[in-house]
């Protein structure tokens, strides 16, 4: 049989994304896989947020976190290419999105700690797209706040024409049973967004 085209969408968390699978048509699309993939090592909290020190003060350490760094972007590869692996005898994928918290440069921002978070969404963003596309994979990136409007108007809809089917695959596919919460259906949007 011949592979389905379909398409990946994230909502990128510190340390870990939300990730939906969907298949076309564009006007119709089909909800296949929804999981949870890690971008840390779960055994090693202080790679969920690498450049957070003690007390929530900015890591100044380089050897530390060049070393989270590096068990980040293992992570990551391994996960997706796991991802992959276990859809490439029955999908092709060529696109994905990614839903992020902002793209703000986090050398603009004061204070410390708020910097730590901005590093980190920059880390996880950056080391998701550069997987998927040693993988072959065009990457786009969403902001949170107008995913669903990018989304709209990629898609030739109105926001509410987006929200609703979005909900509605959670709603009547047993791959999101139990969870179709925020982050899946960013995730959702983000790979409707991709579909072609």
């Amino acid at each position: 049989m011949k592979p389905q085209t379909a398409a990946l969408g994230f909502h990128v968390k510190s340390g870990w994304a939300a990730a939906v699978l969907l298949t076309g048509p564009v006007c119709s699309p089909q909800l296949c896989d929804v999981l949870r993939i890690n971008l840390s090592d779960p055994r090693l909290a202080e790679t969920r947020q690498p450049y957070h020190a003690a007390m929530g003060k900015l890591e100044t350490d380089t050897r530390r976190i060049n070393r989270r760094l590096r068990v980040v972007r293992r992570i990551t590869q391994k996960s997706i290419a796991t991802l992959l692996a276990g859809y490439q005898q029955n999908f092709k994928i060529r696109r994905a999105a990614l839903v992020v918290g902002s793209k703000i440069d986090p050398r603009s921002i004061a204070n410390a700690h708020i910097r730590a978070h901005a590093l980190e969404g920059q880390l996880f963003r950056s080391v998701l797209e550069e997987s998927l596309q040693a993988h072959r994979i065009r990457t786009d990136v969403l902001i949170e706040r107008d995913a669903y409007a990018r989304a709209a108007a990629r898609l030739k809809r109105s926001s509410d024409n987006v929200k609703r089917p979005i909900e509605n695959l959670g709603r009547s596919t047993p791959a999101a049973a139990g969870s179709w919460r925020a982050e899946q259906k960013l995730a959702a949007v983000a790979a409707w967004f991709a579909l072609r």
